[in-house]
C-alpha cells in the first residue's frame, strides 16, 4: 500500500523482464512472464508455508465431504443404525450413532453443504459490501457520498450484533442457509469498510491513480483497475476471517435454538446431544464431541489459510521465489539478487 510496497512490486515485475525493451517481448514471453510472476511464485510460497498447505487441505476435505460425500452416503434417518453405538465399535458407523439410531458421520457430512452456503452468503455479503463502501468512501473523501456512507457504517457499528441478528431471525424465521448467512453478515461489514477506506486514502495519492484521474477515466474503472488490485490481498485475508465468524454465529444460534431446526446442522446436533444429557453420560459424549471437533477443524482451516495468504501475498517473498524459478537466470545473477 505504501511507496516501498509499490517499489517492491516494480522490482518484482522487473525480475521477469527478458533482455531488451518491453516492446521486443513476444506474446509467448509475456505469457511466461505473467505465469512466473502470478502463478508459479505464489504457488512456491504457498507450498513452503505449512499453514497454507494444512488450511487449504482441510478446506478441500470439507469441500469434498459437502459435494461428493453427500452422493455416496445416505441421508441420516431414525432407526437407520443401532441405537447409541460408540465410535469405532462398528466400522460401518465409524463415529458411532445417536439415540435415534442415526450415524453421526452421515449427519456431519450432510450438514456440510448448508454450512458452506451460510458462509458464502454471510461472508460474501460482508466482504462485498465492505469493499464497495470502503472503495467509494475513500476515493470520494470529504464528499457527501463519503459522509453518508461512513455515517451509515458508524450507526451499524453501534448496534449490538448478536441482539440484532436474534431479532431478525425471530422475525423472519429463515430456513434457507443463504438467508441465514446474509442475516449473520449484516453487522460484519462496517469495521472492514472503515479499514479499506483508510487503505484507499493512502493509495489514491499514488502517481498512477492520479494519472488515471487526469486521463478522465471513469470512477469504476479506476476503482477496479488501480485500487481493487492493490487491496485484493487484504480483502482475501479478511474474507477467510469473516467465514470463521459465520461458522461460530450460525452454530451458536442453532445450538441455543434461535434458528429453526429444519435441516441438519452441527449446532442442531450439539443441541440434541446436550438436551439428551451428553455431558453427564459417557455413552452419549461422542454425540457432542464429534460436531465440536468438526467446527474446530473448519474454523482452524480458515485461520491457517488467512495466515498463509499473508505470506502468499507478500511481495518480497514472491520476488524471492520468482527469481529462483525464473528461467534463464545465471547463478551469478541469482547471487546478486540474493545479496540485494
Amino acid at each position: 500500500m505504501s511507496d516501498s510496497e509499490g517499489d517492491t512490486q516494480s522490482e518484482l515485475e522487473a525480475l521477469f523482464e527478458p533482455q531488451g525493451t518491453v516492446e521486443s517481448l513476444t506474446r509467448w514471453e509475456r505469457v511466461k512472464q505473467q505465469y512466473d510472476l502470478y502463478v508459479r511464485a505464489p504457488l512456491k510460497v504457498a507450498i513452503n508455508d505449512w499453514r497454507t498447505v494444512v488450511g487449504l487441505g482441510l478446506l478441500i476435505l470439507f469441500g469434498l465431504a459437502g459435494t461428493v460425500g453427500v452422493w455416496f452416503t445416505a441421508a441420516p434417518s431414525s432407526g437407520q443404525a443401532p441405537f447409541l453405538l460408540g465410535p469405532f465399535e462398528n466400522w460401518a458407523y465409524p463415529l458411532g450413532t445417536d439415540v435415534l439410531g442415526r450415524p453421526i458421520h452421515t449427519q456431519l457430512i450432510h450438514a456440510t453443504p448448508a454450512m458452506f452456503q451460510m458462509i458464502l452468503g454471510g461472508a460474501g455479503l460482508a466482504i462485498g459490501l465492505a469493499t464497495v463502501v470502503g472503495l467509494l468512501s475513500g476515493f470520494l473523501r470529504d464528499t457527501v457520498v463519503d459522509r453518508v456512507l461512513m455515517t451509515i457504517a458508524d450507526v451499524v457499528i453501534t448496534i449490538p450484533g448478536l441482539p440484532l441478528v436474534m431479532v431478525l431471525v425471530a422475525v423472519f424465521q429463515p430456513r434457507n442457509p443463504y438467508v441465514v448467512g446474509v442475516l449473520l453478515g449484516l453487522d460484519a461489514w462496517p469495521a472492514l469498510a472503515r479499514q479499506i477506506r483508510s487503505q484507499v486514502l493512502s493509495i489514491r495519492e499514488e502517481h498512477y491513480v492520479e494519472a488515471s484521474r487526469i486521463m478522465g477515466l471513469r470512477i469504476w474503472t479506476i476503482l477496479r483497475r488501480d485500487l481493487l488490485g492493490q487491496l485484493t490481498p487484504y480483502i482475501a485475508i479478511n474474507a477467510a476471517l469473516a467465514a470463521r465468524g459465520i461458522i461460530f454465529g450460525s452454530v451458536g444460534l442453532y445450538f441455543i435454538g434461535v434458528l429453526p431446526f429444519n435441516a441438519l446442522n452441527w449446532g442442531v446436533m450439539m443441541n440434541m446431544a446436550y438436551a439428551s444429557g451428553a455431558l453427564n453420560e459417557t455413552a452419549k459424549l461422542h454425540w457432542l464431541l464429534w460436531p465440536m471437533l468438526t467446527i474446530f477443524l473448519l474454523s482452524v482451516s480458515f485461520v491457517l489459510l488467512s495466515q498463509g495468504l499473508d505470506s502468499v501475498f507478500n511481495v518480497r517473498l514472491r520476488a524471492r521465489h520468482a527469481q529462483t524459478a525464473g528461467e534463464g537466470d545465471t547463478s551469478a545473477s541469482k547471487g546478486e539478487h540474493d545479496n540485494a
